[in-house]
């Protein structure tokens, strides 16, 4: 199997992000449309969210690819970039959290919290698009050129096994707090 840069799994993870981004589009257009929220539908763009974009790939990015810039003598401006892609990541967090708790409101029948569903929505799309163009254009492939192929291929075997620990890390979880609802 050709080897890829690090960044390069990272890049194919914004597509998919993308079209989850596609999905969320059309789900706020429903909701505003009818008024209504669906919980399912939110939970899933919840998990989502959490679990592939926050976790798994800002994850990636935070423990590996910028803990190791951080190592680095990187320019200002890669510098900046990289914080204000943590500052992304953090409102990411906070906003697909209130979502969820919103979601949980609205399937408890709490009318008022689709509106904060609606907010957090649109918070996310105004956020998704502009960081991954960042990301892909201004900062991935100009950053690799503080690395070795050796430090590339090093990263992008914590990566493989980052993915491989987190499905286990994610199912644990999910386990206990079945346990948990089941006073086991």
């Amino acid at each position: 199997m050709k080897k890829m840069m690090p960044i390069g799994p990272l890049m194919i993870e914004h597509r998919l992000i993308e079209r989850m981004i596609k999905v969320m589009e059309r789900e706020l257009l429903r909701i505003e449309d009818t008024g209504k929220g669906d919980p399912g539908a939110v939970d899933t763009l919840v998990d989502f969210f959490t679990t592939y974009a926050d976790r798994c790939h800002h994850g990636k990015e935070e423990d590996i690819l910028f803990r190791d810039l951080r190592k680095k003598s990187i320019s200002a401006e890669h510098e900046k970039i990289m914080n204000d892609l943590i500052a992304d990541h953090e409102f990411g967090r906070t906003t697909t959290k209130k979502m969820a708790d919103a979601n949980v409101a609205c399937a408890g029948g709490d009318e008022k919290s689709v509106s904060i569903v609606i907010d957090c929505m649109k918070s996310l799309l105004g956020l998704y698009p502009p960081h991954i163009e960042k990301e892909d254009r201004h900062f991935f492939l100009p950053v690799m050129k503080y690395f070795t192929k050796e430090e590339q291929d090093v990263m992008l075997e914590e990566e493989y096994e980052f993915d491989m620990n987190m499905i286990h890390e994610h199912y644990r979880s999910i386990v206990l707090k079945a346990e948990e609802r089941a006073k086991m």
